[in-house]
């Protein structure tokens, strides 16, 4: 019995460590999938972020200024504005120029993945990504975004 004890202790520490490091954090989705966008969206409203979601390059590009993403997941395979010219413009904007974009796509070669670099994306995530990846790559730039980290150490305790 404490052994069970123990590790349900263990795991709620675990989920509210995790609700705090992401508590407050502002992340954008931006797929023409419906399916990845509530999957993702569902993945970090439970982690405690706000989530901001777009369909297409230029809906996401009309919310970026209103929204000031921490951290925005953009999918490569789009109609119309794919992710790379997405990636580009955000990048391209001096007020967003830091804010990491994290390339999302069901392909994983090297020339994917190069060609995201080129365009100014911070990492490559293959779909289907699991909860845990997902939430890894948020947690990995947050760390890395002085701005955003100082918000997150303000951020209220999650229950």
């Amino acid at each position: 019995m404490e052994a069970i004890q123990r590790d349900t202790s263990a795991i709620e520490i675990a989920r509210v460590s995790e609700t705090k490091s992401l508590s407050g954090s502002r992340v954008m989705v931006i797929d023409d999938s419906n399916t990845i966008r509530r999957s993702a969206e569902i993945f970090l409203l439970q982690a405690g972020c706000q989530v901001i979601l777009a369909e297409n390059g230029f809906d996401a590009l009309a919310k970026i200024a209103d929204h000031q993403p921490d951290v925005i997941f953009v999918d490569i395979m789009m109609p119309r504005l794919d992710g790379y010219q997405t990636c580009a413009l955000i990048k391209k904007n001096s007020k967003h120029k830091s804010t990491p974009v994290i390339m999302l796509s069901s392909k994983d070669s090297l020339f994917d993945r190069a060609r995201g670099r080129m365009v100014g994306s911070d990492e490559y995530l293959t779909k289907p990504f699991s909860k845990e990846n997902l939430l890894k790559a948020v947690e990995a730039h947050l760390a890395s975004s002085g701005e955003a980290q100082a918000r997150l150490d303000d951020a209220p305790l999650s229950p």
